[in-house]
């Protein structure tokens, strides 16, 4: 019989250093004949500037209110395993905006406060919004 080798164990590298070592039966082989693999022709990449707005595919979170700096919003979010204060608002002008968080100042007292993108349910604005669609890809 043959020694018992954990699953991991390379039977065809053993066969190479261990003479002792039964030799594979079976020849890898596929089951179809093996064809050239060709690259796939891509249409080049258009992208649609608009002057002060987003690239048309763009149309993430913080470019939305990269594109609002500047604007008063109202920003509701939620915390969870908070006893003191599960949910709470922030208002204020909007002054920068990252994947992962959103600034904002008090215009009254000028304080700022830095919030994570990952507590935020939903954002208001009390005036028009800087936003382009993103175009129907057909």
């Amino acid at each position: 019989m043959y020694q018992y080798y954990p699953y991991f164990y390379d039977l065809f590298s053993a066969y190479q250093y261990d003479q002792n070592f039964p030799q594979p039966i079976m020849a890898m082989q596929p089951m179809y004949p093996m064809q050239p693999m060709l690259p796939t022709p891509q249409a080049p990449e258009r992208r649609i500037e608009i002057p002060g707005q987003l690239p048309i595919e763009e149309s993430y979170i913080e470019n939305i209110l990269r594109l609002n700096l500047g604007k008063i919003a109202t920003i509701y979010m939620t915390f969870e395993n908070n006893k003191e204060w599960n949910a709470k608002v922030f208002r204020g002008r909007l002054e920068a905006a990252g994947k992962d968080h959103i600034i904002i100042s008090d215009p009254e007292t000028g304080k700022r406060y830095l919030l994570l993108m990952v507590n935020l349910d939903y954002i208001t604005f009390d005036e028009e919004l800087n936003y382009v669609p993103p175009a129907i890809q057909r």
